[in-house]
């Protein structure tokens, strides 16, 4: 984890519910990238640590014969729950309210792990040298991103682009420069380096992949609002009883920005990297 900076039970509070409406999804084609590289089945167990809603989880339920869920925020695993059983899922997944440094006795062991844009929250070395004992011989650790750098030009497309930069100095207007992160702040933003973390405890490899994105979307203002209250860094309980005045006033910057209320964007590609159990 961050360095001066420790974890608590408010990272993500209250942003579940904007979650799936405000994240843009991982780009179109990663379930089949995942089944071609990996050899998936049916058979298996995947675990996703920091899961969420259950976005990659619920998108690879049908590829093992069960899928393991882990989140400690309470409305993440709400969410999930919900989702899977609006998709006709329940059966195949288990939803565990843990964080991946506190993981209950008694998960079993698994052929596919999973980290989607949460590793850095964790305590790395603990919870790399804790999945890599869950996993079989011949498994496997996936680690999940947005693609940085890739197109972002909204040029040709029919409405502006969302004004990410005036969003966030809104966001340091309300909140203060340092950015926010549960109950404390990350100077120093969170930190990178997971290859080292991965290889000092076993894992070889990795092997890298890219589903590609560029794919044209439109954004509502209702879907942006979602997005700034999904982050952590932007969670509605940091903003406490003026939540609703700086909702009214990013409100305002996107109608000034797009009287339409619609905006164009580029769908992210998606980073994965594979990194095998490695020899006992």
């Amino acid at each position: 984890m961050a360095v001066g900076w420790e974890w608590d039970d408010t990272l993500f509070a209250g942003t579940a519910a904007h979650y799936r409406r405000g994240r843009l999804p991982y780009a179109p084609g990663l379930v089949d990238l995942l089944a071609e590289v990996l050899r998936l089945d049916g058979r298996g167990r995947l675990i996703d640590l920091g899961c969420g809603p259950g976005t990659v989880a619920l998108g690879l339920v049908r590829l093992f014969s069960e899928v393991v869920g882990v989140d400690p925020d309470p409305g993440m695993i709400a969410e999930a729950e919900r989702e899977a059983a609006e998709r006709g899922v329940r059966g195949r997944v288990r939803w565990v309210r843990a964080r991946a440094e506190e993981l209950p006795p008694g998960l079993g062991d698994f052929t596919v792990a999973t980290l989607a844009q949460s590793f850095h929250w964790m305590d790395r070395e603990l919870v790399a040298a804790s999945v890599r004992g869950m996993l079989r011989p011949g498994g496997a650790l996936v680690h999940i991103s947005d693609l940085k750098g890739g197109t972002t030009s909204v040029a040709g497309l029919p409405y502006p682009a969302v004004p990410y930069a005036a969003i966030g100095e809104l966001v340091r207007h309300w909140l203060g420069p340092v950015r926010r992160a549960g109950r404390g702040v990350l100077p120093r933003g969170t930190p990178s380096g997971e290859a080292a973390v991965l290889t000092g405890a076993g894992f070889a490899g990795p092997y890298r992949h890219v589903v590609p994105g560029g794919q044209a979307l439109v954004r509502t203002r209702d879907d942006v609002v979602a997005g700034v209250f999904a982050m952590s860094f932007s969670a509605p309980h940091l903003f406490g009883d003026r939540l609703d005045a700086f909702e009214a006033e990013l409100r305002g910057l996107l109608r000034e920005a797009s009287p339409s209320g619609r905006f164009s964007g580029r769908q992210p590609g998606t980073e994965v990297f594979v990194w095998p159990r490695g020899a006992t």
